[in-house]
């Protein structure tokens, strides 16, 4: 904005401040004049002014503009900031489920009645609450992006409510902390199970996954220059990604997390299996590397026979065909043992900031309830403990 005294034909003096207001329909530049009898007073007449003129503009912008259309320039800016793939999927998943009820909407006309009604809608839908919060969540940086272009006056999303299902007394069982992981003999049974029924490398990663506690899209991405042999460690520096669960569509990206970038040491047994399947790939490649036309010669630890990797999606249906084969009867899924490696440290003695640090969490709801109730346990079961190491000086106070 400038400003400038001037003279009037009267004789006395007055502020003439000037600024460009909104650009006219015709293209051409808009400038807005106002004058007054201090510099202060000038300026404030200039910006009032063109308030007043880019409220109507934004007005006939507004109508223009549906919530696809914000949606969408939303989602252009956001995509640029570096997340995980699987969080923009997850984005574009939840703008569709809402764009089915708002897409052709002008934005400005979304009131909060009207969005708490297509919450509503997808509540009844068969959507879960933790899906609604997300779809929420998504639809509120949505209309806070749209507030900030003035496309709208008030975020609709603000104070509306979540719909909540009332859960069953077996869903309320199946919530369990302890059907989270797996506890000794549930692990032993399946491990056992694994050895006998299953194929191959499934030994190998399921070992792996308990006795590391490796996230399996982590386990997945491991490659040989990731096995530090000589000091039994293992690099923990990305995770694998396929929007089709296409292994030659893979994507290898940064982990969940900054701390989930680690180097950690492992078991000695653990390691020298890995080095076992590590000396059997390069066999195989040696030999079929040139008779497959295709073959990835990326070294991954665990790979097909033309060396692409193993998805995640390949682990899930494994461990779903070794189940049958035994009596768990808990939903189990390969994040499982990531939980279970946990229980583990905890009964080992090991501190929750160490696990922390061992696992990749920074802080992680999961991992502290799960070390609260294996401490819990532990405690309880300490005077049994205590009868199995002193029962022999126990009973000499009955002679």
């Amino acid at each position: 904005m400038h400003c400038r005294q001037i003279e009037l034909k009267s004789g006395k003096t007055r502020w003439e401040c000037v600024d460009d207001g909104p650009t006219k329909p015709s293209g051409k530049r808009n400038q807005i004049v106002r004058r007054g009898k201090t510099q202060k007073e000038a300026k404030a007449k200039v910006r009032d002014e063109i308030a007043r003129q880019t409220a109507g503009t934004n007005r006939k912008i507004s109508k223009r503009i549906t919530f696809g259309d914000a949606a969408q320039k939303w989602y252009d800016v956001y995509s640029l900031d570096g997340k995980k793939k699987s969080t923009y999927r997850k984005r574009r998943r939840e703008i569709r489920d809402l764009n089915e009820h708002l897409k052709d909407t002008p934005i400005m006309d979304i009131t909060h009645d009207e969005y708490q009604s297509t919450i509503n809608k997808m509540f009844k839908k068969g959507h879960s609450q933790s899906t609604l919060l997300g779809t929420n969540s998504t639809a509120n940086m949505i209309f806070k992006y749209a507030k900030k272009n003035r496309w709208v006056e008030e975020n609709p999303v603000t104070d509306v409510v979540i719909p909540k299902k009332r859960k069953t007394v077996e869903e309320i069982k199946q919530e369990n902390i302890e059907e989270t992981y797996f506890d000794r003999d549930e692990l032993e049974e399946f491990l056992t199970a694994t050895i006998k029924y299953g194929l191959k490398y499934d030994k190998e990663r399921f070992f792996a996954m308990a006795f590391i506690g490796l996230r399996p899209g982590e386990l997945c991405a491991l490659q040989k220059k990731d096995l530090l042999f000589e000091n039994d460690e293992i690099d923990i520096n990305k995770t694998i990604y396929s929007e089709t669960n296409s292994i030659t569509g893979y994507e290898l990206t940064p982990p969940k997390t900054y701390g989930s970038i680690r180097v950690i040491p492992v078991e000695r047994f653990i390691m020298d299996m890995l080095k076992k399947v590590v000396h059997d790939n390069d066999k195989h490649k040696m030999k079929y590397r040139k008779l497959i036309p295709d073959y990835h010669d990326k070294d991954f630890v665990f790979a097909h026979e033309n060396g692409y990797p193993f998805l995640t999606i390949t682990m899930r249906n494994r461990m779903r065909r070794i189940l049958k084969k035994t009596n768990i009867k808990k939903n189990a899924y390969p994040h499982m043992f990531r939980h279970t490696h946990i229980s583990m440290l905890t009964e080992a003695g090991v501190d929750l900031p160490t696990i922390m640090k061992l696992v990749g969490h920074e802080n992680d709801k999961t991992t502290t309830k799960i070390y609260t109730h294996v401490t819990k346990k532990m405690i309880k079961d300490a005077p049994v403990h205590l009868r199995k190491m002193y029962g022999n000086i126990l009973e000499k106070m009955l002679l």
